[in-house]
């Protein structure tokens, strides 16, 4: 076990364990070690999910296919549709979807937000197939119940009586969240969350377990449950990050989750820059350390 745990995101299919672990344990102790502490690659564990995602080998007379555009759900088109928004507002290059276009549920539709999306820093480097993939990881997450019980019962195997910090980015910050507030008798004491969803309402927000609940005082939405007794939570997004689409986790789970603003440069989503960013270090620093996580809370710091 770890002193601290990881948990991948979406299009990581074709990675195990080992090979996470080699990628991210190196950047996670540089930005550790920016922050003025001292992490060892020995001290982190990563939970691997990715290959419940992945296409089972077949013969090659078999039938199958990749996905098309033509097989979204409503689900996916909608998320599509999210990104293809939050890409408009934060890419000048990606042309900007209007009432019509917005509603993506045909397969024109579809194309017509792909193209769009092919245009963007953030998503031409996917291609339509990783990009279609990666929508479809999102459904699965979702919508069968085994994949998404397996995922967290992933993240259980890897949390010991020493895991302090538990470290989540894109899909995985969804999966590590309702990990904790599964298990509030783990001894993690630090969540970190980077490039998270969380905050989508409708598509990740509504439909996390355990499910947000009602506030009584007039005006505000339903408040995301906190991630166990006694936890801290540091949110961190680049402003590019679509996925990312709310930045600020405060208005749907509470003031006390720290949020930053960081900049990844031309890979707003990929992890790397991430771990390496000092805010990423202090925050696993103070989690490791048992002291409180600087700052106050709220975003663009």
């Amino acid at each position: 076990m770890g002193r601290m745990v990881c948990v991948h995101g979406i299009g990581q299919q074709r990675e195990t364990e080992n090979t996470l672990h080699q990628a991210w344990a190196p950047a996670l102790c540089g930005g550790v070690g920016l922050a003025g502490k001292r992490l060892t690659e020995a001290e982190v564990r990563c939970a691997f999910y990715g290959d419940l995602f992945r296409p089972a080998g077949r013969h090659l007379a078999g039938s199958d296919r990749p996905i098309r555009p033509g097989d979204l759900d409503e689900f996916e088109q909608d998320l599509l549709a999210a990104w293809w928004g939050e890409a408009a507002r934060t890419d000048a290059a990606v042309v900007a979807p209007d009432a019509r276009t917005l509603a993506v549920r045909t397969p024109g539709g579809v194309q017509r937000a792909l193209r769009a999306l092919s245009g963007s820093r953030f998503f031409a480097a996917f291609g339509e197939r990783a990009l279609l993939g990666d929508l479809r990881q999102v459904r699965d997450y979702f919508h069968k119940r085994e994949v998404r019980q397996e995922a967290r019962e992933r993240v259980a195997a890897a949390v010991g009586d020493d895991t302090q910090v538990l470290v989540g980015h894109s899909l995985g910050s969804v999966v590590a969240y309702e990990a904790l507030c599964a298990n509030p008798e783990w001894p993690v004491r630090m969540l970190v969350t980077l490039g998270s969803p969380l905050g989508i309402s409708n598509l990740i927000f509504d439909r996390l377990e355990p499910a947000p609940v009602p506030v009584t005082s007039a005006g505000s939405g339903p408040r995301g449950r906190w991630p166990g007794p006694g936890r801290s939570w540091v949110n961190i997004a680049d402003q590019g990050d679509v996925v990312a689409l709310v930045k600020d986790l405060g208005a749907g789970f509470g003031p006390r989750v720290d949020c930053w603003v960081v900049d990844n440069g031309a890979h707003a989503h990929d992890v790397r820059p991430y771990l390496t960013a000092v805010e990423t270090g202090r925050a696993i620093a103070a989690g490791l350390d048992g002291t409180p996580p600087t700052g106050t809370g709220g975003s663009g710091r």
